[in-house]
């Protein structure tokens, strides 16, 4: 019974030193293939690639981990000269465990911002690849003098992107606050502001590209 008394206090010991020392911390578990053996694996913010603020760790058993308590976007990246056949990961660096996978098609789960980063993610990817095949029937369309239908399959591309902008903008204002939101607020801005000949600065609406009256 004693013995029994004693694992229990050893066990409750180590989970309580272990969510010490996790206080606050962002803790990143990752998998990749184990050909990647003895290469670096690297994280760095996303806005600001210094020497000095990224970190790197070598990559055992197909194996990486990055702790960090500072708060930022950051890139999981493999050494650049190996990163065939790998895609780089944006992730979110809060406090809590976050488990990444890095392969052809890359994940990041395990806190709030990025369970839902890698849903914006995957619904990303989607709209890249039906918008890139799209126009690349429309300029195919366009230089054999098809021009009305090249037109007509643009607009039905963009009214589907369009649906992706609007999905990002309302993600964003649903998060409220946050690393995240303010990353998806600045990924499809409303408007954008344009100089004309005369000096004057003229608002235009980023989806009609049209002036957007004052």
């Amino acid at each position: 019974m004693r013995k029994t008394g004693f694992f229990l206090m050893l066990a409750l010991l180590a989970f309580m030193t272990t969510n010490c020392n996790n206080e606050g911390k962002c803790r990143i578990s990752g998998t990749i293939s184990d050909r990647y053996d003895g290469k670096r694996i690297f994280l760095v913010p996303l806005t600001d690639n210094r020497r000095e603020v990224v970190d790197s760790v070598v990559i055992e058993n197909g194996r990486f981990e990055f702790v960090s308590d500072t708060l930022m976007m950051a890139k999981i990246l493999v050494d650049y000269h190996y990163r065939d056949g790998v895609q780089p990961l944006l992730v979110v660096v809060e406090p809590g465990q976050v488990q990444v996978t890095i392969d052809s098609v890359s994940h990041a789960v395990g806190t709030p911002q990025n369970d839902s980063l890698d849903k914006w993610k995957g619904l990303k990817e989607t709209d890249d690849i039906a918008y890139r095949t799209a126009m690349a029937e429309v300029y195919k369309l366009k230089g054999s003098g098809e021009q009305v239908i090249s037109q007509k399959l643009k607009d039905r591309a963009d009214s589907v992107h369009l649906v992706f902008k609007n999905y990002t903008r309302q993600m964003a204002v649903n998060l409220k606050e946050g690393l995240l939101h303010d990353f998806l607020q600045d990924m499809y801005p409303k408007t954008y502001k344009r100089m004309m000949p005369d000096s004057t600065v003229v608002v235009f609406d980023a989806d009609t590209h049209e002036p957007v009256s004052q």
